[in-house]
């Protein structure tokens, strides 16, 4: 095998640093030298014919339960495993005793023929003893300080260590035993860094050493094994995740939108990550009362100026109201006393609520590998593609163009629209409307009578050029746009038709193929393919980008727009008063995929630019005068994810070096909130005012997340006073560039002081694929609770999300956004229905949702009890729905239901007497199903 494809396969160009030496003091190749670590294995690809090759394809479930295996960022992972193995199989790969159908491969996984039917055990592929384990494992009395002598309590039966999953010919499907820290939250509480349990270790074991698989698949976004304790890059064999993976190659499908966690996999497990689509997008649309509030403006534009008017809007008034509208839109008791522009004025806000709720993007299902988007599915993500100006490339937006026909500049229009003027409602519906279907006529130009996407270069090199003939134009030619600039539209769909192309490829199958035969995967960037649609095709060799490139004048430019109307709404809400301080998050994907725009965001509130030297690289600040400023310096807290810790450590520096340079500008306090309060806790700690001035904090290193979100998961927390603390003891680990080489120490009394001065909690969201309730990571980072506790005054902090998902970035409440989440997801049919589609992992996917708002209620108390309400009317009082549930998933309609008891344990749901009694019902019923009694 050449060197080269040895290095790009497993992609250490950009991931683990070059080291040297040979065998390391356990006897095996040492990680010191990684490329002849996994040579040998790599080779053997090689050598082996498809038929002797074994491969270990590993699947996650977390929380651990028979519900979630197969858990993975929005992938249905058994169905994707199947369409795998069947492809391999065709390939001469030996799959003996694969079953007919993805159903009976989980049923296969997840019970042990051996045990009970409601044994917590999934199937037992292999007990291994403990004199087995320890003679196999060099590292097994390592463990030991933290989980006594093998084989423990976790993948146990008390005497032999107990590995799950099926063997079918030589492949193997293994679950990954969990963290093991889940069920103990004072474990959680008080443990800085996990450590693998024997199982843990285990597993690995038999992977390498018993199975002796020529290579592991790792399959989804994400496991542990890449997060265990050890360096953060450049692995050692005292690092655990070096350990576990042994000499195994590592291949990895990693969701194409996370490069960050897909660089940790490779520098932390050697990983080659080859990337996923996620689902297509669609358009959220509207349903039930929102649907007849659509209607009911529809009817007063029409008839506004007629004595029917006044009563319509009564009607949308009433209707608002029974959609809880009204804790986003202000809204009178009724409408028929109020003069025209009122009523107008009321209407607009109302619509144009309405629009963000349709228009929202939201993924519908899960995504199978190698299963690439039908041609209307391609169509919404084409859309917010076509949404973007792109003046590096010489492309204007469609919406920016439809604008222009009538006279207006879309940033006029966006603010128009979301002061709630309703003529700008109406043209941005208009727009938008257009939009969507000049975009459906040019896709549906390139398809076959399937509805497959085929022959898209002969397609545009057949339209473009040809006037009328050209589908965009033949549609906007039925709308007010019809004088569109024809050389812009061609320019614009030009680059459609290439990114057409690029989301309908499928390399995902393609490329594991190359990877198991020890051949080159094609490298490619991660990140959002709405923003960048060189991420596609998926099947790619995830890497990031420069760390060092960062924030870049793009980036800084959307950062001020996104500050200034932070500091707009804050004030807006709090009697015009500017906060004082900002406690906010930086997450390692966010930046790579917008090249640093909250970072950039970091900077400008304490009044600082980026300087970049002269190749390209940003290493140093410069303070922006109060003048140009025109407002104080916001001081900040900087909760930085243990991604971005391992990814970003210069601009870590850069942070602190700007915070501390601002903490001693000689400026008035009341313009300089940095100096005010390192002034105040530098004379409360006894330190200098440079040391004071520490804002930036994250995990310990080789630690992640504040684990605040397994507690919730596992539903293993007493109260909010246990997560506070658990979230204080992990995250409270400073950044000083005053001590370089020193890692992160331990200051908690100086991020508690600093947290007590927060007016303001703060968070991204960058991309569609990801909202507040998709996933754990954004509550496990909330401190807004946590905030309200420390400060003197005991008042709430405001808490803000910015949404910068499209080109018309907004800035919400945390509340408002967790309202839009749920209409949008939770509780809207087009988003449920997708998922029931996926089956298992479907009903999977909709508990977590509800699990995730449990957490928002724990961390921010900023959930209304109507989300609740609501969510308990579709998912249990519906009895049609409740049985689809408790039929296709029980273990995770268990969780569900248990989830609902919770929230009203807790204290977060407010319901009847009649609601609890029928869940504890159900919980009763399912886990008779679950047991297998009849009823």
């Amino acid at each position: 095998m050449q060197g080269n494809h040895m290095h790009c396969t497993r992609g250490w160009s950009s991931s683990a640093p070059e080291q040297s030496d040979g065998l390391n003091s356990r006897g095996k190749l040492s990680s010191d030298n990684p490329h002849a670590t996994s040579m040998l294995g790599y080779s053997s690809f090689q050598i082996d014919t498809e038929e002797e090759k074994k491969l270990a394809i590993t699947v996650f479930s977390f929380p651990p339960d028979k519900g979630n295996v197969g858990t993975a960022a929005y992938l249905n992972v058994f169905n994707s495993i199947y369409s795998v193995l069947s492809n391999l199989k065709r390939d001469g790969y030996n799959v003996e005793g694969l079953p007919d159908t993805p159903e009976a491969l989980i049923e296969e996984v997840i019970h042990d023929k051996e045990a009970q039917f409601n044994s917590p055990n999934l199937n037992v592929a292999y007990r291994m003893n403990v004199r087995e384990y320890q003679s196999l494992t060099s590292y097994a009395s390592l463990l030991e300080e933290n989980w006594g002598k093998p084989p423990g309590h976790l993948n146990s039966d008390g005497e032999n260590l107990l590995v799950y999953g099926k063997q079918y010919g030589n492949i193997f499907i293994g679950v990954q035993p969990t963290f093991g820290y889940e069920g103990d939250p004072m474990r959680l509480l008080f443990s800085k860094s996990a450590s693998p349990h024997h199982g843990f270790a285990a597993y690995y074991t038999f992977v390498e050493k018993i199975f002796q698989a020529d290579a592991v698949l790792h399959f989804g976004t994400h496991g542990s094994l890449e997060f265990m304790p050890g360096k953060q890059v450049g692995m050692s064999d005292t690092c655990y995740p070096d350990s576990l993976i042994g000499n195994i190659p590592n291949i990895y499908y990693y969701a194409a939108n996370n490069p960050s966690e897909a660089t940790v996999a490779k520098r932390r497990s050697y990983a080659n990550t080859i990337s996923y689509l996620t689902p297509p997008a669609e358009n959220a649309g509207l349903y039930k009362g929102l649907k007849q509030l659509s209607e009911l403006i529809s009817s007063y534009q029409s008839l506004k100026d007629t004595g029917r008017g006044p009563q319509i809007v009564s009607s949308i008034i009433s209707t608002a109201k029974q959609c809880n509208l009204d804790k986003d839109v202000p809204l009178p008791e009724e409408g028929e006393e109020l003069p025209p522009k009122e009523r107008d004025l009321i209407v607009g806000k109302v619509y144009a609520k309405i629009m963000e709720i349709e228009s929202r993007l939201l993924p519908c299902g899960l995504h199978v590998i190698g299963e690439p988007p039908s041609a209307i599915e391609a169509v919404a993500t084409l859309v917010n593609i076509a949404a973007l100006d792109r003046p590096e490339d010489g492309i204007s937006s469609l919406p920016g163009i439809l604008a222009a026909t009538v006279g207006r500049d879309i940033e006029d229009v966006y603010r128009g629209s979301d002061k709630g003027i309703l003529a700008d409602v109406e043209l941005l519906r208009q727009i938008t409307e257009a939009s969507r279907g000049a975009i459906t006529a040019f896709v549906e130009k390139t398809t076959n009578s399937k509805g497959q996407v085929v022959n898209v270069t002969n397609s545009l090199s057949s339209i473009l050029g040809f006037g009328l003939s050209e589908p965009w134009v033949q549609y906007l030619s039925t709308t007010k746009f019809i004088r569109a600039d024809r050389e812009k539209l061609r320019v614009l769909f030009g680059f459609l038709g290439e990114c057409l192309k690029l989301v309908v490829q499928d390399n995902e199958l393609g490329s594991l193929k190359l990877a198991l035969e020890g051949s080159y995967v094609e490298p490619g960037p991660g990140g959002d393919p709405i923003r960048n649609p060189k991420v596609l095709p998926t099947g790619k060799n995830i890497h990031a980008l420069d760390p060092q490139a960062i924030p870049t004048a793009a980036a800084l430019k959307s950062a001020k727009i996104v500050v200034d109307r932070l500091l707009e709404r804050q004030k807006a809400d709090n009697g015009g008063k500017y906060p004082e301080t900002v406690a906010l998050v930086l997450w390692g994907t966010d930046n790579i995929k917008t090249y640093g725009e909250s970072l950039a965001q970091v900077l400008w509130m304490i009044g600082v630019r980026p300087v970049a030297d002269t190749f390209g690289r940003v290493n140093r600040v410069e303070p922006v005068s109060l003048e140009e400023l025109g407002r104080p310096r916001i001081d900040v807290v900087v909760n930085c994810s243990g991604v971005f810790r391992d990814l970003f450590i210069n601009q870590m520096n850069l942070l602190d070096r700007a915070v501390k340079m601002v903490a001693e500008l000689d400026e008035p306090v009341e313009m300089n909130y940095v100096r005010k309060h390192a002034q105040e806790q530098a004379e409360e700690l006894g330190v200098s005012l440079r040391e004071a001035a520490t804002r930036v904090f994250s995990n310990a290193s080789g630690s992640y997340s504040s684990n605040v979100n397994l507690a919730v998961e596992n539903a293993s927390w007493t109260d909010e006073k246990q997560l506070q603390d658990m979230y204080l003891s992990r995250k409270s680990f400073a950044f000083d560039s005053d001590a370089p080489g020193a890692g992160m120490k331990e200051k908690r009394k100086a991020f508690e002081l600093a947290l007590a001065t927060a007016d303001a909690t703060f968070q991204n969201l960058d991309s569609s694929e990801i909202s507040l309730t998709d996933v754990s990571h954004y509550f496990d980072s909330d401190p807004t609770k946590l905030v309200q506790g420390l400060r003197k005054d005991g008042r709430a902090p405001s808490s803000y999300i910015a949404d910068t998902t499209t080109a018309n970035a907004q800035v919400r409440t945390l509340s408002e956004t967790v309202r839009l989440d749920a209409r949008t997801k939770l509780l809207n049919p087009k988003w449920y229905e997708g998922m029931m589609k996926s089956g298992y992992e479907g009903v999977r996917e909709i508990e977590k949702r509800l699990t995730n708002t449990v957490g928002w209620s724990a961390t921010s108390g900023q959930v209304d009890n109507w989300v609740y309400e609501e969510a308990n009317s579709t998912f249990i009082e519906d009895e049609a729905m409740r049985k689809r549930l408790m039929d296709t998933n029980p273990n995770s309609f268990r969780k569900l239901v248990q989830t609902f008891l919770e929230a009203s344990g807790r204290g977060y749901w407010e319901t009847s007497e009649e609601n609890l009694e029928r869940l504890r019902e159900l919980y009763s019923e399912v886990e008779d199903k679950i047991e297998g009694i009849d009823r």
